[in-house]
């Protein structure tokens, strides 16, 4: 699959880097932003009071599946629900909210887990069979939470993600399943 990656800190560049891994064909964009025409995907990895300049700054996005990894640290825009859906109205294609709730300082430690850890996501139906491929190929389990209307609850979930990893000291996995399933 070809990606573009908006976005080169902790999550964008982290996730690129596991991506090529598992074979994928990946640009990394920076501040200058450049093209996503060739891409099958686009993961957006930047301060969520930087999403419309950096999105601003990249053609060839109309149509494209987007994954949003954003949080709200550096605000939000009172215009949408979630930064999931402001990412939606710049891109246009179909949308999901996912990478946001694992740290990224823990990526290399994936494989060595005993069982996949969890990556929430919620979406547009037309961008849940790429998202759950990705989220797998960076090491997690999916676990879909609903449509993109769930997109606000994953971001503000990260308070409790944060709590637990502060009550840790550490960076922490989680992992979602049914009762029986493993």
């Amino acid at each position: 699959m070809k990606i573009t990656v908006i976005g080169r800190g902790n999550v964008g560049g982290g996730l690129a880097r596991l991506w090529r891994g598992a074979g994928h064909d990946v640009d990394e964009l920076g501040k200058d932003g450049g093209d996503a025409s060739g891409s099958n995907a686009v993961l957006v990895a930047v301060p969520s009071d930087a999403i419309a300049d950096a999105l601003g700054k990249v053609s060839g996005l109309d149509g494209k599946v987007t994954i949003d990894a954003t949080n709200a640290l550096g605000g939000r825009s009172d215009e949408f629900d979630s930064l999931a859906e402001q990412v939606k109205s710049i891109a246009g294609g179909p949308t999901a909210k996912a990478f946001n709730l694992n740290f990224a300082n823990a990526y290399d430690e994936v494989p060595q887990q005993p069982l996949k850890p969890s990556m929430p996501w919620c979406g547009d139906d037309g961008a849940g069979e790429t998202t759950e491929q990705l989220i797998r190929d960076a090491g997690y389990e999916p676990v879909g939470v609903g449509g993109l209307d769930k997109a606000r609850t994953l971001e503000d979930a990260l308070g409790f993600v944060f709590a637990v990893r502060q009550a840790a000291d550490s960076p922490v996995f989680y992992r979602f399943w049914k009762p029986g399933e493993l």
